[in-house]
């Protein structure tokens, strides 16, 4: 069972939504935990993060400028860590669409560097954060996360005698992080009137909490190589706005470029080499670094069939207006 106190953790981007709730999540279960290095290019946010955990209070927390691009950085950044979480990206699709090599140096370059860094100064487990457009990408976003997941899985064929598991989680969207639907929608709402994009539209939803828990789980039980993908329930964009705002008006204005109808996050092609494992699917490598009949022994894994698709317009979990309204109110504190 995984056990961080007296260990030393580091999270890149971890001024984000997620890198705040993997923050108090290991502040909490962890109080002896060594060392929390929180690793992000952005100053207003390390200010901000550190009025809600100070040093004087948790004199465990460490606030390091740096950006992922920056390889020297990282490997400063990451002396004596035993434990790495690498959610920094650049996520917003139009913003990568326009801006196409600034989200390459960052998604992908970044992406080796962190590899790189891992490997030099001997950190035991690497844990990288995807996204369901990485699977069959559209856009710029998701093809740059394709490539970062590709090397996070190949790490481990390079990885030599050293002893570090690299592995991706693999979700849907967070409920309530920067720059999603559902605060966009909260706050649109006083206008009287919501954009969206297609009724048609559907997306993964999966809660921050959720998305801590499959990091940590994906921490302790990797073998090396694996794509964790969580069961999780879809929601319809129309049903969103039906529980965030019932008495406004909704504008269609068209699916923006980049976008899909429904996100994917195993494709038919990826079937032939995940498997089923309970509360997660885990796509393996193709050629994996450990013994597979002793993989699938120790976690009673099933193979999918062949050709399953685990997308969100076919998902047989689907989120009600009113359990929406609930999701809202319990993790967002929403006035619905």
């Amino acid at each position: 069972m995984l056990d961080l106190n007296h260990k030393s953790v580091l999270i890149t981007g971890g001024t984000g939504s997620l890198g705040m709730a993997l923050t108090a999540h290991l502040l909490q279960k962890y109080p002896d935990i060594k060392r929390l290095v929180i690793f992000s290019r952005d100053e207003q946010k390390h200010y901000q993060m550190g009025q809600t955990f100070p040093h004087a209070k948790y004199p465990q927390m460490r606030y390091f400028i740096g950006d992922v691009r920056d390889y020297d950085r990282l490997v400063r950044a990451m002396r004596d860590i035993d434990f790495v979480i690498h959610a920094a990206a650049m996520k917003h699709v139009p913003i990568a669409e326009y801006n196409p090599m600034e989200c390459v140096k960052t998604n992908v370059m970044g992406a080796e560097n962190v590899i790189n860094a891992a490997l030099e100064t001997e950190v035991t487990r690497v844990v990288a954060l995807s996204t369901d457009k990485a699977a069959a990408p559209i856009n710029l976003y998701g093809a740059t996360k394709l490539v970062s997941d590709k090397l996070f899985v190949a790490a481990n064929g390079i990885r030599g005698k050293r002893n570090c598991i690299f592995s991706v989680v693999r979700y849907g969207n967070v409920m309530g992080s920067n720059g999603s639907v559902i605060p966009f929608f909260l706050q649109q709402r006083q206008s009287g009137k919501l954009p969206i994009t297609d009724p048609a539209m559907t997306r993964f939803n999966i809660s921050l909490e959720e998305g801590v828990d499959m990091v940590m789980n994906a921490l302790d039980t990797a073998w090396g190589g694996e794509i964790f993908v969580p069961k999780i329930p879809s929601y319809r964009i129309t049903d969103v706005a039906t529980a965030i705002a019932p008495d406004c008006a909704t504008e269609v204005i068209g699916i923006r470029p980049g976008e899909k109808l429904h996100e994917e996050m195993i494709t038919s092609s990826d079937s032939y080499s995940t498997y089923d494992l309970g509360n997660y699917y885990a796509i393996l490598p193709q050629t994996p670094v450990f013994k597979l009949d002793e993989f699938i022994s120790h976690f009673q894994a099933k193979k999918v069939t062949p050709g399953f698709q685990y997308n969100s317009g076919e998902n047989k979990e689907w989120v009600s207006i009113e359990q929406m309204r609930d999701l809202l109110r319990t993790h967002l504190q929403a006035d619905v």
